[in-house]
C-alpha cells in the first residue's frame, strides 16, 4: 500500500507537466483612443467610462420598469440557467482530476449438502484513475472553466442589453405617445380650418380647390392617428415582453422630457481600452483561452495515458470476524496505453489549432466591433444637442410663419396654399422634433450599452 501511495504521489508532481501553449492576450486590434475631432464630443483622460445602470437612470418609473425586467425577463432567465449549466459541466470535468473512491460490500452464501459455504467482503477503493502525467485532464478541466467563465460573461451581456433595450423601448413608447398626442392636435386644427373654408366658399369668398386642400390636411391627420394608436399599442406589447408581465398605466412614461432629464450620459473616457472588459469581448476571449486548453489536452493525448486502479479491504468467511480477523488485502493495478496508428489523435490536434484561431479572429472582431459601435454612439451624441437646439428653432418658426399665413388668409390678403404649406411644415417640423429628442435619449442608453461598464465589482 506504502508503494501505491508513492506511485500516486510520484504522479501527482509528474502532472505538473501542461502541453498547452501559453496563453498571452492577443494586442487589440484598434487605435488606443477612441476618435476625437469635430464629431465628437470632448474628453478627458481622468474621466471614468461606463456607468452602472442604477446611476444611468433616475427617473422613477423607468427605474421600476427595469427592476421588473431583470426580475421577469424569460431571456434573462434562460441566460442564467445556462450559466448554472455550465458551472455543474465544469464540476464534472474538475472531478476528473481526483479519484472517485467507492466502497463496495458484498456477501455470498452456499450449501451443498451439510457444508456451508459462506464469504464477506468489504473494500474501498477507486478505478481506472488516469494519472495526469501530460495534463490532458488539467487542460480538459481548464477548458471547461473557461467555458462556464464565457456563459457568465454571457449572462452579463444579456443583463446590459435586456436593460438598454427596455429603456430605450420605454422612450419609444413615449415618442410615439407624443406622436399620437400631436396627430390629434394636428386634426383638431385642420378641422377647425376646414370649417372655415367650407363657410368661405360657401359665401362665394373661396374656391372649392381651397375646401379639397384643407381636407387632404385633416384626412392625413385622421390617418396619422390610426397610425399612432396601433404604434403605442406594439409599444405596450413589446413592453410587457421585456418586463414579462403586463404593464400597468401608472409605471407609463410621462414625457420624452422627463426621460431626457431623468436619463444620464454615459462617459467613455479617452482610452479604448475599456471595451476589452466589455462582457461580450470577455465571452470571446474566455472562449479563446477554453480553445487554447483544447490544443493542451489534444496534445497529451498523443502520449501515453496511465490509469490506475487499486482497492483495500477485508474478507472473511464469518461475518462475526470481518474486520477482527486476518483477511486484509490490497491491490493496485497500474495499466499505460499509447496510440500508435490511426485514432485520430493528430487530426484532434489539428482541429484544436483550427478552433483557436476561429475563436482568435471572433474575438479581435468583438473588439473591433465594440470600439466601431462606440465610436459610433461619441459621433452621435457630439452633435445631437445642436441639431436638438436646430430643430426647436426651426418648429419656433415653423409656428410663426403658419401663425403669419393663416392671418393673412383669414384677411384675403394671401391664398390658403400658403396657409396649407406652413401648416404641413409646422406639422413635419414637430414630428423631427420628437423623433430628434427620442434620438438623443436612444444614444444615451446606446453609450451605456456599448460602453459595457456594469455588473462588475470593483
Amino acid at each position: 500500500m506504502k508503494r501505491t501511495l508513492l506511485t500516486l504521489t510520484s504522479a501527482a508532481a509528474l502532472s505538473a507537466c501542461n502541453m498547452a501553449p501559453t496563453y498571452v492576450r492577443p494586442s487589440p486590434p484598434i487605435p488606443a483612443t477612441f476618435p476625437a475631432d469635430a464629431a465628437y464630443p470632448s474628453a478627458t483622460a481622468t474621466e471614468r467610462p461606463g456607468l452602472p445602470w442604477t446611476a444611468l437612470i433616475s427617473d422613477p418609473r423607468l427605474k421600476a420598469m427595469i427592476e421588473r425586467a431583470l426580475a421577469n425577463n424569460r431571456d434573462l432567465r434562460a441566460a442564467l440557467a445556462n450559466v448554472e449549466a455550465a458551472r455543474a459541466q465544469y464540476r464534472v470535468q474538475r472531478a476528473a482530476r481526483l479519484p472517485t473512491v467507492t466502497g463496495d460490500a458484498a456477501a455470498s452464501f452456499a450449501r451443498r449438502n451439510d457444508d456451508r459455504q459462506n464469504s464477506y467482503s468489504a473494500d474501498i477503493g477507486f478505478s481506472a484513475f488516469e494519472i495526469d502525467l501530460f495534463g490532458r485532464v488539467k487542460n480538459l478541466s481548464r477548458a471547461a472553466l473557461e467555458s462556464y467563465l464565457a456563459t457568465e460573461e454571457g449572462a452579463r451581456a444579456t443583463r446590459i442589453t435586456l436593460i438598454a433595450e427596455t429603456a430605450t423601448a420605454y422612450a419609444t413608447l413615449a415618442a410615439d405617445q407624443e406622436l399620437l398626442s400631436l396627430s390629434r392636435r394636428t386634426l383638431a386644427s385642420a378641422e377647425r380650418t376646414l370649417a372655415l373654408t367650407r363657410s368661405l366658399n360657401g359665401a362665394g369668398l373661396t374656391g372649392k380647390l381651397d375646401v379639397h386642400q384643407a381636407e387632404t390636411t385633416v384626412e392625413q391627420a385622421r390617418s396619422d392617428i390610426a397610425a399612432n394608436v396601433t404604434q403605442v399599442a406594439q409599444d405596450r406589447n413589446a413592453l410587457d415582453l421585456l418586463a414579462g408581465a403586463p404593464v400597468e398605466d401608472a409605471l407609463l412614461p410621462q414625457s420624452l422630457e422627463t426621460l431626457t432629464d431623468g436619463i444620464a450620459k454615459t462617459p467613455a473616457g479617452l482610452s479604448s481600452d475599456v471595451l476589452l472588459q466589455r462582457p461580450d469581448v470577455l465571452q470571446a476571449e474566455h472562449q479563446l483561452k477554453a480553445a487554447n486548453a483544447n490544443i493542451g489536452a489534444a496534445r497529451a493525448a498523443m502520449f501515453p495515458k496511465i490509469s490506475l486502479t487499486a482497492a483495500i479491504g477485508v474478507a472473511s468467511s464469518a461475518l462475526s470476524s470481518l474486520f477482527t480477523g486476518g483477511g486484509f488485502a490490497w491491490s493496485a493495478a497500474p495499466s499505460a496505453s499509447m496510440p500508435i496508428f490511426g485514432g485520430g489523435a493528430r487530426g484532434n490536434l489539428d482541429y484544436s489549432k483550427a478552433q483557436r484561431d476561429l475563436y482568435l479572429a471572433q474575438y479581435e472582431m468583438a473588439i473591433q466591433t465594440a470600439f466601431q459601435e462606440v465610436s459610433d454612439a461619441l459621433a452621435r451624441e457630439g452633435t445631437i444637442d445642436e441639431q436638438q437646439a436646430a430643430q426647436q428653432r426651426l418648429v419656433l418658426a415653423s409656428q410663426r410663419s403658419y401663425a403669419l399665413a393663416e392671418e393673412r388668409y383669414r384677411a384675403g390678403i394671401d391664398t390658403f396654399l400658403n396657409s396649407l404649406t406652413s401648416q404641413r411644415s409646422l406639422y413635419n417640423a414637430q414630428q423631427s422634433a420628437i423623433a430628434t429628442n427620442l434620438t438623443l435619449i436612444a444614444n444615451r442608453i446606446l453609450l451605456y450599452r456599448v460602453i459595457g461598464a456594469d455588473f462588475r465589482e470593483e
